[in-house]
């Protein structure tokens, strides 16, 4: 169900030694856990985006379900430029909904879909390393990932996707950060920014908050009534 955050490198002489082979052995670690996908999930999603050419920004709010029937949402509140809302915000939601097909791993963060380079640490401590697709689709980032060095989890991913959604969209960098919650892997915000033909430099940001996963209830998300809350 399943997509970017500088980069400083820690050049201590007493690194040197250690870093690649924390690198390694965190990169070992990242694809030796294990990465259930849960059969449903349901969670609030807090979407805004913004373009140059118009103000004010958009933002939703909808409640998002997954599961073997697909992807489904419901708008609970939504302000600012219309424009925006349905052409970027909800254009967004629908595409997920075509593009998502349960029982699917397209995109997975493995060997036989990318290659890795270690780069060391970056300045948040966490270890870097560089992905590089091994083909071109809509779904692969080139770009980088950031473990964990404890446990070698994924904490973010970003980079650039390697084919466009659309031809009105050019240059699509993407972050996405990801946490355990229930024992899952999943993604809690998503950041983009991307060059849109005739209208110029747009972003657009989505948060999650997971209310039940498989039929848990792991949250209580509230939805927020203001745009100011949005930001």
């Amino acid at each position: 169900m399943g997509l970017s955050r500088g980069v400083l490198l820690l050049v201590l002489a007493t690194a040197l030694t250690t870093e690649p082979r924390a690198s390694t052995d965190a990169l070992q670690r990242f694809l030796a856990i294990p990465d259930p996908t849960p059969t449903s999930v349901r969670a609030l999603r807090h979407l805004q985006a913004h373009n140059d050419h118009f103000e004010p920004d958009g933002w939703m709010e909808v409640w998002a379900e997954l599961d073997r029937r697909g992807f489904r949402y419901q708008v609970v509140s939504q302000g600012g430029s219309d424009y925006i809302r349905s052409h970027v915000l909800v254009a967004a939601l629908k595409q997920e909904s075509e593009l998502w097909r349960p029982g699917t791993d397209r995109a997975g963060i493995t060997p036989a879909n990318y290659v890795f380079e270690d780069r060391g640490l970056d300045g948040d401590g966490l270890v870097s390393l560089s992905v590089k697709p091994r083909r071109r689709d809509i779904f692969f980032v080139d770009g980088s990932i950031f473990l964990n060095p404890a446990d070698g989890d994924l904490v973010r991913l970003q980079g650039r996707l390697t084919k466009s959604p659309s031809f009105w969209i050019r240059h699509l960098d993407i972050v996405l950060w990801f946490r355990r919650v229930a024992g899952f892997r999943l993604p809690v915000a998503v950041e983009s920014s991307a060059n849109v033909l005739v209208f110029g430099r747009s972003t657009f940001r989505m948060s999650y908050e997971y209310e039940s996963i498989d039929g848990i209830r792991v949250g209580d998300p509230q939805p927020q009534r203001r745009a100011a809350e949005m930001r």
